[in-house]
């Protein structure tokens, strides 16, 4: 007979080894390659040296004269917080009840359960890779003359999905103005979302308001983006200002993107750095774009297989894959081996006292788990990255 322990005992033995493989290994070609580990933890935070030039113990002189003056190398430490990422799912008593004499009810129960947790940690965790820790997922757009108050015009649809609870954030004040919103539908020719409950009388919102998922509004993720955010004055840890010598290299193509522009990227991007990229992301207009140039100089459209059965453009043997949560017109040259994913642990489900995944909510009839990860992303040698940008 199928009880809440059996129930527990499968979330544990059998489904959280597939969680794990799923969202490491099959959210993009770029994460399934890098590395994760928890060395560099201490205490809440990441904490990790990056290296800066050269040795200065170096050069050259008389056959019987001294040796060159002894000189380490120069060292910036890095540091993050841990961000907390949590999933959750639930089963009602009723659905556990009806499901107890009949085994194969109670996994297409865990499957459903498990597939909705696994289908939002993908799409979410993927999302954050590409955007600079903020939590925005999109802002309102113009609200100068709406009036409606569940159809909200929104700039963008690329972040968000139906089922999602949203927070809409001042972007002045930082505070936020409403919680606890459930996107309903989304009309993507319109850009508009459909929310739930309503926009009340006594809450005003503006065109450019930040949407972000509930209660995750600067609490998300150092994704890839971070690096070249000049809005944010902290850089890892450090005064962007204080930082020239270790900042990523960016180049402007002012719209027009040329194979001539992608290699003076790589070029300079070796030259300053002495890195070479082994592959390079954009989003689906971008990879259009760069379709569209190899096609105006009748050159060959080459593809490839890359790590995790994905499949890629290729730029003189660099993958260039094409990310969905990629921002439109920037190329992004990196090299996975700088970068890992620091982690306290991998997916695990939190355990109550009583050691269960499955514990009852307060007073109802439904039992409840959490997914978790503690971790952000780090990159080890930030100036050995570079952005082509202004594409579009």
């Amino acid at each position: 007979m199928v009880t809440i322990t059996s129930a527990d005992k499968a979330l544990k033995e059998y489904y959280l080894s597939a969680i794990c493989d799923q969202l490491n290994n099959k959210i993009s070609p770029f994460y399934a390659q890098i590395e994760k580990g928890s060395e560099e933890i201490s205490g809440k935070s990441i904490v990790a040296p990056t290296k800066i030039g050269v040795n200065g113990g170096i050069g050259s002189g008389e056959e019987d004269g001294y040796f060159p003056v002894a000189s380490n190398s120069l060292f910036s430490n890095l540091s993050l917080p841990l961000r907390n990422i949590y999933g959750t799912i639930e089963i009602t008593d009723k659905a556990l009840r009806a499901s107890r004499n009949d085994a194969g009810a109670i996994i297409n129960l865990l499957n459903l359960e498990v597939d909705g947790l696994l289908h939002s940690a993908k799409f979410n965790f993927g999302r954050m890779l590409w955007q600079n820790g903020s939590g925005e997922i999109t802002k309102l757009g113009d609200m100068a003359s709406h009036t409606n108050a569940n159809w909200l015009p929104i700039q963008d649809y690329r972040n968000i999905a139906e089922g999602m609870l949203i927070d809409i954030v001042d972007p002045e004040t930082e505070e936020v103005k409403i919680s606890g919103l459930r996107i309903l539908r989304i009309d993507r020719d319109t850009k508009k979302m459909y929310i739930n409950p309503s926009i009340p009388n006594n809450v005003t919102l503006n065109t450019g308001d930040i949407i972000t998922l509930q209660k995750s509004y600067n609490r998300e993720i150092a994704g890839v983006p971070y690096m070249f955010d000049h809005d944010q004055a902290v850089f890892y840890g450090l005064s962007r200002s204080s930082a020239l010598s270790i900042l990523p290299y960016e180049k402007s193509l002012n719209g027009e993107l040329t194979t001539a522009g992608i290699q003076e990227c790589l070029d300079e991007l070796e030259t300053r750095s002495g890195n070479v990229p082994n592959i390079i992301m954009c989003s689906p207009l971008t990879r259009r774009k760069y379709v569209a140039c190899m096609e105006g100089t009748r050159s060959n459209v080459d593809y490839m297989n890359i790590a995790g059965g994905f499949k890629a453009l290729s730029y003189n043997g660099i993958p260039l894959y094409a990310e969905r949560f990629a921002p439109d017109g920037n190329m992004y040259f990196l090299n996975t081996n700088d970068f890992k994913l620091v982690q306290l642990c991998d997916w695990e489900w939190i355990e109550g006292n009583n050691g269960h995944v499955l514990n009852q909510i307060d007073r109802t009839a439904t039992y409840s788990g959490t997914l978790v990860k503690y971790a952000n992303l780090l990159c080890m040698r930030t100036s050995g990255q570079a952005l082509l940008k202004d594409i579009i």
